[in-house]
């Protein structure tokens, strides 16, 4: 293992316990899948510029740092700002802790000749023009190969831990929720119910929101990602929201609509075509089921009761680290399903002038089928207010 000035190899504290221990091994078992991914890249080592693929791979949850990751090595590449969180997070990896003169592509050179590898990988997906650039043109040796989501497909899989973290948020998203929708005042703004929905998401344990909370009422529910305004929830009879909690790093994403007023047929109407949309969608969901036909089964009910063109997005997402990750249920995703993905299953029908309609679980899938891990009421009766 190459040995040179700015190294520090952090020993696993005594007193870290079980929890450490257990991080250490499944970030070791997750470098050593992405090694097995690698030989078929054609590269021999990885530079992970990816901020969140570093934290899923070494238990780092800091960030302006990267990871290389070779065949029978791992350096962490950050700066003194992080070193004792390091220590803490990541006992036992090696890390090269660059100086407060020192540039972050002149600490990535310095690692990268030390170990003499070629080729090596980059995520094309992350690693800005300018850094290839300048590695290109320093590195002349070293031959460098794109990739494109290898690290992200093995994110794909949950694992035990990360499915639990998953749980946690979902149960603390929906108590926030049930907290703010008992609470819920007419004279209250779009902006008021968000900012009160982040305030008991941090009461209940979050770190924070998964995203900035979506409060949209009557006509405005048509735009998919409104952003809260200064409009009251008694303007209209409707008000939709779409909020998620960040709990252990991991994410939740669920959307209710909560009726204010009398039911309108046009509400009735809408409401039971996207239930209906979701629900059999969500029965669909099993291991081995390409991700578009899950999409297709509740665009086709969506299309028969004569919305489709009112619904423009995927039906949904992985989530996990980031709110929005592989794999997608959408047309033309061919991803076959597996056990220990998660994903939001969301159809929705957008009516400009008048409003919108979307409903979204967390929906994970199990080696049988799969289950619904949220648990927030959604029949149309049960979304009414008194």
């Amino acid at each position: 293992m190459p040995s040179f000035g700015g190294r520090r190899s952090f020993p696993p504290r005594f007193e870290s316990g079980l929890a450490r221990a257990r991080q250490m091994n499944r970030s070791a078992t997750r470098r050593d899948k992405l090694r097995r991914a690698l030989k078929k890249s054609g590269a021999r080592a990885l530079l992970v510029t990816n901020f969140t693929n570093v934290t899923y791979l070494s238990g780092f949850t800091g960030d302006d740092s990267y990871l290389l990751v070779a065949a029978d090595s791992q350096w962490l590449i950050s700066d003194s700002r992080y070193a004792t969180q390091i220590q803490q997070e990541c006992p036992g990896l090696d890390a090269y802790i660059r100086g407060a003169g020192q540039s972050m592509v002149d600490a990535v050179l310095r690692v990268i000749r030390s170990t003499k590898i070629s080729p090596l990988g980059i995520e094309a997906d992350s690693m800005t023009v300018s850094l290839k650039e300048q590695l290109d043109g320093r590195l002349p040796k070293v031959e460098l190969v794109g990739t494109t989501g290898i690290v992200e497909k093995l994110r794909e899989i949950k694992d035990k831990d990360e499915i639990a973290a998953i749980r946690r948020a979902v149960r603390t998203a929906e108590k926030a929720f049930a907290v703010v929708r008992v609470s819920l005042r007419g004279e209250l703004t779009e902006k008021q119910v968000a900012d009160e929905l982040e305030h008991q998401l941090r009461l209940f344990g979050a770190q924070g929101a998964s995203f900035p909370p979506i409060v949209a009422v009557g006509a405005r529910a048509a735009l998919p990602h409104a952003v809260p305004s200064a409009k009251r929830i008694e303007e209209a009879g409707f008000v939709l929201i779409d909020w998620g909690a960040c709990q252990g790093q991991y994410k939740s994403d669920l959307t209710r609509v909560l009726v204010t007023d009398k039911i309108s047929t046009k509400l009735e109407r809408v409401y039971r075509v996207v239930l209906k949309a979701q629900t059999r969608a969500i029965a669909a969901i099993r291991p081995g089921v390409s991700a578009h036909k899950i999409d297709a089964v509740a665009r086709e009910t969506i299309v028969k009761a004569g919305f489709g063109r009112n619904f423009g997005h995927g039906l949904g997402h992985g989530v996990g680290l980031e709110i929005h990750e592989r794999p997608r249920l959408a047309q033309n995703q061919k991803t076959p399903l597996a056990p220990g993905m998660v994903v939001t299953v969301e159809p929705g029908i957008y009516l400009p002038g008048w409003g919108g309609v979307r409903i979204e679980d967390d929906v994970l899938v199990t080696r049988s089928g799969h289950e619904v891990l949220s648990s927030t009421p959604k029949r149309l009766e049960e979304v009414v207010l008194d």
